[in-house]
């Protein structure tokens, strides 16, 4: 597989211009910019720069929280702009409770209303929908969405124009998780590696770079490869104490030699 550079992974050290240039410099052909990054710089000016380096964006970050004040519409912006990039998927990381709530299963329900609603303005943008599963230690704040298995009957209830994004560092642990991405097939949108460090000292910032933790990286590639997942591998790290610190250019040539043999 090719590799992608979420973006993420250098934002403590780089604007997304020169991630974008970073990228080609170091041979990376894919890139998911977030957002707020893609705001910064200005949105034709990042379709510009990343065309003009022959990028493939491979997902934009993101879309969702279907359980938050003003979603249709911020959802709405982020169908634009990922179609404006050329983004292969919207991610969408859907939210957690209900606030004020601790009812699981309503919020669950207005998450699959959420993206029932906006799934029509995604089609005819040509922009899929990808959902990300999260680990379920962010079930509460981020996503109540926290296997493959729940994301894929979302997909089942919803139909064309959604998928998943496969993120080993949330689903890694899951019993089900060879079958589920035997089911998931070509509704797999994007593929996203890093590793789980054991200690982890913050749950949301301490992603390690692939090798460095107890996932079993090449085992799951196989799975998403037999599945017929033809993709890219899109390197996806928050690291405040550890990668966020480090010349950037080092970190692409770390992504880079690791992910051989994720």
């Amino acid at each position: 597989m090719e590799l992608s550079l979420n973006s993420a992974t250098v934002r403590k050290q780089w604007n997304l211009a020169q991630i974008v240039e970073g990228c080609a410099r170091h041979g990376i052909r894919g890139i998911s910019p977030w957002r707020d990054q893609v705001a910064y710089l200005g949105l034709s000016k990042s379709a510009s720069l990343i065309k003009k380096h022959g990028l493939t964006v491979t997902g934009l970050c993101r879309g969702g929280f279907f359980t938050a004040k003003d979603w249709r519409d911020d959802n709405r912006r982020a169908i634009e702009e990922a179609h404006a990039l050329g983004a292969q998927c919207l991610v969408l990381v859907v939210g957690g409770l209900l606030p004020g709530s601790k009812d699981l299963i309503l919020s669950r329900k207005r998450i699959e209303d959420g993206i029932a609603a906006i799934l029509p303005e995604a089609r005819a943008a040509g922009v899929p929908l990808a959902i990300e599963p999260l680990h379920p230690m962010q079930a509460a704040e981020r996503a109540c969405v926290n296997t493959l298995e729940q994301a894929l009957d979302l997909c089942d209830a919803l139909g064309e124009g959604v998928g998943v994004a496969v993120d080993v560092y949330h689903v890694w642990w899951d019993p089900k998780l060879e079958a589920q991405i035997r089911r998931a097939g070509e509704r797999i949108l994007a593929y996203h590696i890093c590793d789980w460090l054991v200690p982890t000292r913050d749950l949301l910032n301490d992603r390690g770079m692939m090798g460095d933790g107890v996932i079993d990286l090449p085992l799951v590639r196989s799975w998403v490869q037999r599945a017929g997942y033809d993709g890219f591998q899109e390197v996806e790290i928050f690291s405040e104490l550890d990668w966020w610190r480090r010349d950037p250019d080092e970190v692409l040539r770390v992504c880079l030699e690791r992910a051989r043999d994720a």
